[in-house]
């Protein structure tokens, strides 16, 4: 027995002479740091005894109905329409562009994916600035201004917060199920029509099934997303008191009630993270393989009479999500009076200087201070939250690569890497708020600084950054590794000359797409913003709400300028393309 100790506290203090254990334990103090005492700070705050009955005043209380269950079909309608709708957008641009013989496919390809690089509240407002009636007041749209009588129901509400939610999120759906498609190699259907099946058995019995996992992971992301969004219900929904839980628990702790903005919180992270857990559940175990052997290129379906309809379907679709919205924003920028053509055109809401007969003399965006600082603050904190989050899961990486059998560090690394996944963006601020906003052992308080910006951030990029650093370094064969061994090279210059340098193309592409999520996010941020840390999104949001709706637009198409270029800048970076 002595000996069986003797030998395990040697094994101890080997491993602990091995900088990459201290590496190891350093990774998962910080991921520690991001993810579990946030959520664990979420929960103590609705069950301490400030919490005062949270818990029993929000699911039972008189005011029960408005505080949760109202919120939660809210919630739940738009989540369960942008997921449906979504997945039968997706499904059939995918469709088009992978498996038919419509004329101009890869430019729809293109277009299809270009809305999610936009932030929702870009597609929001171009709604607005198109269908807005004078229900609520202010400035009518363009239909309204024409004569043209835009009924309540279109305007605003559940109907148009899905629509909006649905132009945004079937690019997810599409991307997912169009990379499913292509695998589906064209020699099993080649087989499958020689044996005499007509084509509606190949689809049903051969394509659909290979595909149906990625049908599924399409409708539970856009589902996810809908549920949790929080600028497109806050634009057109709560005008006219449609609530769901994002807009409801903002409401409850932007007014002080914080405790029970936090038990919603908690609701709202059960409902997203039940929902995807169910849908890993129906997949897990099945097999859907559809390529044995030597892949082989899609098989097209050739449409025939059907051809130019389908590609005048597909074209409208891209084209009213991807170019329709743009072109909406940037004319109402120019507007001298929203939503009309009569009062002629102007470039004060981009250039101009204070005047106080025109939007209650804000200067125009590229002049104003405040904008400017908001420019500037939201730049700095992509890049930030960017370099944190790819270094932080290169390390994660690149421990768990130089431990292959430490199944406890993996277990806990994968878990505390994807929780954030499961977690809403306005959810997480309030975890966020709930252990960082008061004093925490030595650190301050942190609420109105951006340092508390960045913790958000790179909580919430986690899941992407350390998938994005575990396909780059998986990428990498051990043998370079084993091989500068043997010449003596030590871990630290093997890594700094041979790893990092292969691995740095794929880091940059995801620090990238960091960088872009956190220019055009609003949900993770919109809890913590104060005025000494201003961002465009809260910006963009502000003067959305208080009817400055060219400002808000123009702002708006530089924080899309800005994703936009960014995210060309990822594709130019991507692994394998050719440079110029």
């Amino acid at each position: 027995m002595r000996s069986v100790v003797r030998a395990a506290t040697a094994r101890g203090a080997a491993a602990a002479r091995r900088p990459v254990v201290w590496l190891a334990a350093g990774v998962v103090a910080v991921l520690v740091l991001l993810v579990a005492l946030p959520l664990g700070g979420l929960v103590r705050a609705t069950v301490g005894p400030g919490a005062d009955g949270a818990w029993g005043d929000v699911a039972s209380g008189p005011l029960a109905d408005a505080l949760l269950w109202q919120p939660l079909r809210g919630s739940l309608l738009v989540g369960l329409g942008t997921g449906v709708l979504a997945t039968v957008l997706g499904a059939f641009l995918a469709w088009v562009v992978v498996l038919s013989d419509v004329p101009g496919r890869k430019v729809i390809g293109v277009l299809a994916a270009v809305p999610f690089a936009l932030p929702s509240f870009a597609l929001a407002l171009a709604w607005e600035t198109v269908f807005r009636n004078d229900r609520v007041g202010g400035n009518p749209g363009l239909l309204a201004a024409l004569g043209v009588a835009v009924p309540d129901w279109l305007a605003w509400g559940p109907v148009p917060v899905v629509l909006t939610l649905v132009a945004h999120y079937f690019s997810l759906s599409y991307l997912v199920i169009a990379a499913a498609l292509a695998n589906v190699g064209g020699d099993v259907v080649a087989a499958a029509e020689l044996t005499g099946a007509s084509r509606l058995r190949v689809a049903t019995r051969i394509v659909l099934p290979s595909v149906a996992p990625a049908v599924l992971s399409g409708f539970l992301l856009a589902f996810a997303e809908g549920v949790s969004n929080f600028a497109v219900p806050a634009l057109l929904g709560l005008p006219v008191r449609f609530q769901t839980l994002s807009t409801r628990l903002y409401g409850a702790i932007s007014t002080g009630d914080a405790e029970r903005g936090y038990v919603l919180s908690i609701v709202l992270v059960v409902v997203a993270g039940l929902v995807l857990l169910v849908g890993n559940r129906l997949t897990a175990g099945r097999s859907y393989s559809t390529i044995t052997g030597k892949a082989t290129r899609a098989r097209l379906v050739r449409t025939g009479a059907a051809r130019l309809p389908l590609a005048a379907l597909a074209w409208a679709l891209v084209a009213a999500t991807a170019v329709v919205p743009g072109v909406v924003l940037a004319l109402s920028t120019v507007l001298r009076r929203s939503g009309s053509l009569d009062g002629g055109l102007t470039w004060h809401y981009w250039v101009g200087e204070s005047d106080p007969s025109v939007a209650q003399g804000l200067r125009g965006v590229l002049r104003d201070p405040t904008v400017l600082d908001a420019l500037g603050g939201t730049l700095r904190l992509g890049v930030v939250v960017a370099v944190c989050a790819v270094v932080l899961g290169a390390l994660a990486a690149a421990v768990l690569r130089a431990l292959p059998r430490a199944r406890a560090l993996h277990a806990t690394v994968g878990l505390l890497g994807y929780v954030p996944f499961l977690i809403p963006g306005v959810a997480l601020g309030a975890a966020v708020i709930a252990q960082f906003g008061a004093p925490t052992g030595p650190l301050p308080a942190l609420y109105g600084t951006f340092a508390i910006l960045v913790l958000a951030g790179v909580a919430a990029s986690l899941p992407f950054a350390l998938q994005t650093a575990r396909a780059a370094f998986g990428q990498v064969s051990r043998e370079l590794d084993e091989a500068a061994v043997l010449t003596g090279a030590v871990a630290p210059r093997r890594f700094a000359r041979i790893t990092l340098p292969l691995v740095s193309r794929g880091l940059a592409n995801g620090a990238v797409l960091v960088f872009v999520t956190m220019v055009r996010d609003l949900s993770v941020v919109v809890l913590l913003v104060t005025p000494a840390t201003p961002l465009l999104s809260m910006t963009t949001f502000r003067y959305a709400s208080e009817g400055f709706t060219q400002h808000a637009n123009a702002i708006t198409l530089v924080i899309a300028l800005i994703a936009v270029t960014a995210t060309l800048l990822a594709r130019r970076l991507e692994p394998g393309r050719k440079e110029s």
